[in-house]
């Protein structure tokens, strides 16, 4: 059994030789870094690296399994990997604990006016009149209720915050007060303080919001949005913030990445950039390893994996 890294593990690379002395470990950078000869007989791939697309996997007849350790998958050549019964898993749930964390910063830094403050300390201007707001009892809508949003809401619950979510069916989550199904988005957005997107970009997420659902929500909405950029394109969530038709947003995604200097987000003083960077962490590697390592145990013994798999017809 041979397995191949995409990036290297450091001092993980040890830990996996020993762990797993009957699996053949080659470590690189990268599949620029992978030759021929571990291409044509490789049995998995593990690691993160953006270049994998559909022409590398065609040059690895022999893969069974594509342990990728980030969470999102939609970049990847999905339908090739199902038509080939290329196996896949993600990091879900090891992002989600530093994107609560970020998703809860967002909120309390506009809430507090901690952009305020920033830019009276940089003009020298002593403000102690300012006067923030608490979030107990504001209503927090999550568009998924996956693990993303179920991690943040355990820390909203904790601050009295109203959990809402939205999710395909409607079905009850712990944690949320509230769900809808997301033929009744509307209706959940008219209610919300703060909507946060944490969706997973397929086909039916895609330009998902329109410019409609914006005017739906409060004219004091917060926006977050953690998902995947493609939920709205640029230049609906622009007008939006130019025109207030909402208050503010924080984005961290966005349709077109990287965003480029002359970007017009930059220049639209109620939206607050942040590079895609909800998702990291110096805890990740290690972590998304430790499932690796759970799923490669039983793939070792019965040719399956027990965590973290993901359906390339759906994304998720």
């Amino acid at each position: 059994m041979k397995a191949v890294s995409l990036k290297k593990m450091g001092k993980l690379e040890n830990d996996l030789v020993e762990a797993f002395p009957n699996v053949n470990f080659i470590f690189t950078h990268g599949v620029s870094e992978i030759n021929d000869h571990d291409k044509k007989d490789l049995d998995i791939l593990f690691g993160y690296d953006g270049q994998l697309d559909e022409d590398f996997l065609k040059e690895c007849p022999n893969l069974k399994w594509l342990a990728w350790y980030a969470t999102g998958v939609n970049n990847l050549p999905l339908e090739y990997i199902n038509n080939h019964n290329i196996l896949l898993t993600n990091g879900r749930g090891v992002h989600a604990k530093q994107m609560s964390e970020f998703i809860m910063t967002f909120i309390l830094d506009d809430y507090k006016k901690m952009k305020v403050s920033f830019i009276n300390q940089t003009n020298k201007n002593y403000d102690s009149k300012l006067t923030g707001k608490r979030v107990s009892g504001e209503k927090l809508l999550f568009l998924g209720t996956g693990s993303i949003a179920q991690k943040t809401a355990t820390i909203a619950n904790a601050m009295d915050m109203i959990v809402h979510g939205v999710n395909t069916t409607g079905h009850p989550v712990e944690g949320f007060s509230k769900t809808y199904t997301i033929n009744h988005l509307s209706k959940a957005l008219e209610e919300a303080d703060i909507v946060v997107n944490t969706l997973p970009e397929t086909q039916q997420t895609i330009h998902l919001l329109q410019k409609d659902h914006f005017e739906k929500m409060k004219d004091s909405a917060l926006f977050i949005n953690v998902g995947r950029g493609t939920i709205v394109e640029e230049n609906v969530i622009a007008n939006v913030m130019r025109e207030n038709v909402i208050r503010q947003s924080y984005l961290d995604v966005f349709e077109n990445e990287p965003l480029k200097p002359s970007n017009q987000l930059y220049d639209i003083s109620n939206i607050t950039i942040t590079a895609h960077i909800t998702g990291n962490g110096v805890e990740n590697k290690q972590e998304v390893t430790e499932i690796f390592k759970r799923n490669l145990n039983h793939f070792l013994n019965k040719d399956t994996l027990i965590e973290n798999e993901v359906d390339p017809k759906t994304g998720y």
